[in-house]
This record gives C-alpha cells, structure tokens and sequence, in this order.
C-alpha cells in the first residue's frame, strides 16, 4: 500500500513541480535568495523543488520531509488546512528544533490566524540558527491549497520581510496559472470564512 500511495503521489508532485518551475526561476532571479516548493503530506512538508542560492545553508533536498511547526513553509500550509491539521500537529508536540522554536500553544496558534490574515509565514531561526524564510500558500483552480512557496534569507527577519511583495506576486501568478492548467481561468478571490473552512479561499 506504501508502495501505491508513492507511486500515486509522483505524477501529481511531478505536475505540480512543472507547473510552478518557471515562477520559482522568476521567484529567483528577483529576490536572489534560496527559492522553495512543498506540499503537506501525513503531518510533514515535502520539498517538490528547490533552488538553491550560492553560500545559503541546505535544511533539506527535493523529496526531503521536515515538521510542520517551525518551517515557514509549514506554516503557510496550515493556516489554510482543515482545523484538524493543526490540531493533530499540536497534538504530536511542538518540539524545540532550535532555541527559536515555537513550542508555546498559544503562540502557535495566534501564528497560524497571522498567516490567514497576510497569506505570510515566517521562519525566524526556528529551523536553522542564521536562517530567516518567508512563505505563502498557493492554490488550485477551485481555490483550495496545492503547497506553497518560499524564499530564505541569511542575516536578519527584515531581510525576509522585504521579500514579502515579490513572493506574494509570483504566488497569485502561480496559482492563477495552476487553475488555468486544471481548466479553470483562476483561483476563487480570497473570502472570509468560518473556521471549519479555512482551507478554502
């Protein structure tokens, strides 16, 4: 069965990494900096594509899995994830990575609605000491998540926060282009909603 379910999820990764490749060189170019694409998968984020920039520290590779709750890329996935992602998430521990780490409940949790809020994620050394990332979600035509992207940066949080506009640009052009492959002319505009349904925009 693990066998089918990894044969299974190939072909979709492999689509999705396509898709996006072109944006993330995009992505690239602009910012300079080390470019990420994940999706979520049994309590982890899967690296689909990386590119990485000269002298930045490697955390992981394409096809490697890291926690959830201090990765930026983490992050974004869960504030647009069914409630239970998170909780199950919670439930399995927030264990300290580095010093930076968030392993406070409260403060988890009160993360998670900022992403809702900015469609931002942070990674303030929580992963790596000296490593700051900044991720978005993006979605499917039908406006439900498909993974996310992310940028690192060296040296401080503002130097991730600047990268902000470009990553959340290059977001919606990825996603407008992954409803438009799926038949659809573009994701569903955000929209607030009830808890329970948060994953959807």
């Amino acid at each position: 069965m693990r066998v089918f379910e990894l044969g299974r999820s190939v072909p979709v990764q492999r689509d999705l990494g396509n898709v996006a490749m072109p944006f993330l060189r995009d992505l690239y170019d602009i910012t300079g900096k080390t470019v990420n694409l994940a999706v979520l998968d049994k309590g982890e984020i899967v690296y689909v594509e990386k590119l990485e920039a000269s002298g930045s520290p490697t955390a992981t590779r394409p096809g490697g899995r890291l926690p959830l709750h201090c990765t930026a890329l983490g992050k974004a996935m869960l504030a647009f994830s069914p409630p239970c992602v998170s909780d199950e998430t919670i439930r399995a521990g927030l264990n300290s990575v580095t010093e930076r780490s968030i392993t406070s409940v409260a403060v988890f949790r009160r993360e998670l609605a900022a992403v809702r809020t900015s469609r931002l994620a942070f990674d303030r050394e929580e992963l790596v000491p000296g490593l700051f990332c900044i991720a978005t979600p993006i979605f499917d035509g039908e406006g439900i998540l498909a993974g996310a992207i992310s940028v690192s940066s060296l040296g401080s949080i503002l130097g991730a926060e600047k990268l902000g506009p470009a990553l959340l640009t290059i977001a919606m052009a990825l996603s407008r282009e992954l409803g438009a492959s799926s038949g659809h002319d573009r994701p569903r505009p955000p929209k607030t909603l009830p808890r329970r349904e948060a994953y959807v925009v």
